[in-house]
C-alpha cells in the first residue's frame, strides 16, 4: 500500500544506505527512471523485479506533466496493492525527479501512501570528493548552473547540472572566487574527475558540480591551531626532538630545550 523514493547515493552502489537497500529488496516492483539509477538498483533487485519508465528530454510543461501522470497511472496499481519503490540518484528531495511523482500521486491517486527514504546527496559527496571541509558557522548555498550559468554572491556556493564550465568559470573567477569542480563523483563504471581546470571539462555532462569560495571566507576552526600555537604541547618539540635523535644529537637537544624523556 506504499511507495517508497528511495534515493540510491551518487552512482556508487556501496553507499546506499542499509534502510534504502532493505526497501529495495522486499519491494514488489522498483521503478528505475535512467540508466544510471537502474545500474545500481540492480546490485540490489533481479531484473524481473525492475519496471522501467520513460521521461522525455524536454522543457515544454505540457509534455512532461503528460509523461508524469502517464508514470503515475503505472506505479499507483501495484503500490495500491503491495509495495512499489520509485529510485533515483542522490537523495529523492535534493533536485530529484521523485517531487514530481510525489505531487503526481497526491492529484490524481490520493490512495497511494508515500514515503521517502533519504539517500546520500551531492550536496554531501562533493565534500569528501573535494577534501573540503565545511565547518560549523559556515554558509553554503546551493544553486543550479546550466548552459552557462553562474550565480553569484554568497561566500560558498555548491552549483549543480554545470554543464558549460568553461562559460561558468569564466564568471566565476570574474567574481572573485576559487573554484574547484567535480565530475560523476563516486559514480561506478564511469572517470570520476575532481579538477581546478576548467578546460578539462570542456565536454557537457550534466553530472559535473562545482564549489566556489571567495578566499580567506570564514573564520578557522579552534583546532586548526594544533602544532603551530604553542612549543611545548608535545606536537612541535616531538616532531623536532625526533629529527635530532635520528642524527644522533637527541640527548643535547633534550639539554639545550630542558626537555624530558
Amino acid at each position: 500500500m506504499t511507495l517508497y523514493g528511495v534515493g540510491l547515493g551518487p552512482g556508487d552502489a556501496d553507499l546506499i544506505t542499509v534502510k534504502g537497500r532493505e526497501t529495495l529488496e522486499s519491494a514488489d516492483v522498483v521503478y528505475t527512471p535512467g540508466r544510471l539509477s537502474r545500474s545500481v538498483a540492480t546490485e540490489y533487485v533481479d531484473d524481473g523485479q525492475l519496471g522501467d519508465l520513460d521521461f522525455p528530454m524536454t522543457r515544454d510543461e505540457d509534455e512532461l506533466r503528460t509523461a508524469w501522470k502517464a508514470a503515475a497511472a503505472e506505479i499507483a496499481p501495484t503500490a495500491a496493492e503491495g509495495t512499489a519503490a520509485f529510485v533515483t540518484l542522490g537523495d529523492p528531495n535534493v533536485y530529484s525527479t521523485f517531487g514530481h511523482l510525489r505531487r503526481t500521486l497526491d492529484r490524481f491517486h490520493p490512495d497511494v501512501e508515500v514515503e521517502t527514504v533519504p539517500g546520500v546527496s551531492t550536496v554531501t559527496a562533493f565534500a569528501t570528493a573535494f577534501g573540503v571541509e565545511i565547518t560549523a558557522g559556515s554558509e553554503l548555498v546551493l544553486r543550479e548552473a546550466a548552459r552557462g550559468a553562474a550565480p553569484v554572491g554568497p561566500d560558498r556556493l555548491v552549483l549543480f547540472k554545470v554543464t558549460d564550465v568553461p562559460t561558468t568559470h569564466e564568471k566565476l573567477i570574474e567574481a572573485g572566487y576559487d573554484v574547484t569542480y567535480g565530475r560523476r563523483l563516486f559514480m561506478n563504471g564511469h572517470e570520476t574527475i575532481v579538477t581546478e581546470e576548467p578546460t578539462r571539462l570542456d565536454e557537457r555532462d550534466y553530472y559535473t558540480v562545482a564549489y566556489a569560495e571567495k578566499p580567506d571566507t570564514g573564520e578557522a576552526p579552534a583546532t586548526a591551531a594544533f602544532g603551530s600555537e604553542t612549543e611545548t604541547d608535545g606536537g612541535r618539540v616531538a616532531a623536532q626532538l625526533a629529527a635530532a635523535e635520528s642524527a644522533g644529537d637527541g640527548e643535547a637537544y633534550r639539554d639545550s630545550e630542558g626537555t624530558d624523556d
